[in-house]
């Protein structure tokens, strides 16, 4: 990591990816997952997942051996890219998806003292979101210290289940002075109910509360929007089905990411499209990504060129 990266469940200093590969007729298609502790997953237990599996596999058979997860994330994505290469087409294309744009992407502020948030907040006071990690006791300055370092941009805040319901009450009435347009999974998944009581001026947002299609129904009358996360649904696949059923569903859509390299990004920026949040910076967090990585250009991101994925 560029710096230290702290969120309500803990601080660390490396993002530690998996990358896998599906092969056919001397082509190869790749995809990138981040495994995530929180929901059980390690980089050895997602690789043991990948190695159990049995070839021949296409993406539709694949919904159905793995779970929702980053082993199904980082395979269905290879299989994606060997799709296109094979057919010497992009994703999108194949996808029936309209041709990806540049998207404006959040930038996150790490959780930390309010001096250290503040000077984050001031140094990225030039990009129009920012993405601020909350979510432990005695937040309210910290908010206060970015939103006074950056006076001008759009501020939304995550934090990754870390409040109870009484800490979330005490806070969030502030948040109207503050401008803040989102809240991200204030309260622990599963434990959300409340949220059903909370007559918001902001959006909320399902995240660690959303997986999959799955997940809709449960998260009605509490959240407003869903963020997808490939890592979550399991791949491009499941995360294109997600984001049509969220909408048709009433639910804006945020397109986020755990913290990887460009590889990870690419496919989501294929959903990212139109959608009303895109937090794709995972790169930007790292101190080096990967050759051919997206472009980033002021606040947007550009979509992957061939060489890197789809």
């Amino acid at each position: 990591m560029r710096t230290p990266f702290a969120i309500s469940r803990g601080s660390r200093t490396e993002a530690r990816v998996l990358v896998a590969t599906a092969e056919d007729g001397g082509i190869v298609g790749r995809g990138e997952c981040v495994p995530y502790a929180r929901y059980g997953e390690s980089v050895e237990s997602v690789a043991a997942q990948i190695k159990g599996l049995k070839a021949p596999l296409d993406r539709h058979s694949l919904q159905i051996v793995l779970p929702p997860g980053a082993a199904r994330n980082a395979v269905d994505c290879a299989l994606w890219d060997l799709e296109a290469k094979r057919a010497g087409k992009r994703v999108w294309e194949l996808a029936g998806l309209p041709e990806p744009q540049p998207v404006v992407t959040a930038y996150t502020i790490s959780l930390g003292s309010p001096d250290e948030m503040g000077r984050a907040a001031e140094e990225n006071s030039w990009r129009p979101l920012l993405k601020v990690k909350l979510g432990s006791k005695d937040d309210l300055p910290r908010l206060e210290a970015v939103r006074d370092k950056a006076p001008e941009p759009r501020i939304i805040v995550d934090a990754n289940e870390g409040w109870s319901s009484t800490e979330f009450r005490s806070i969030f009435a502030q948040f109207a002075d503050l401008r803040v347009e989102m809240v991200e999974q204030p309260l622990p998944a599963g434990n959300d109910e409340p949220l059903g009581n909370f007559d918001a001026d902001f959006e909320l947002c399902a995240d660690e509360s959303c997986h999959d299609r799955n997940s809709l129904a449960s998260l009605k009358g509490r959240y407003s929007m869903v963020n997808i996360k490939l890592d979550k649904t399991g791949g491009l696949t499941e995360a294109i089905a997600l984001k049509e059923q969220a909408t048709a569903d009433g639910y804006k859509v945020m397109v986020g990411c755990m913290v990887g390299t460009s590889l990870a990004m690419a496919p989501a920026m294929l959903v990212a499209q139109g959608v009303a949040i895109a937090d794709l910076d995972g790169p930007l967090l790292l101190k080096e990504d990967r050759p051919d990585g997206l472009c980033y250009e002021g606040a947007c991101v550009h979509p992957a060129n061939r060489e890197l994925w789809g």
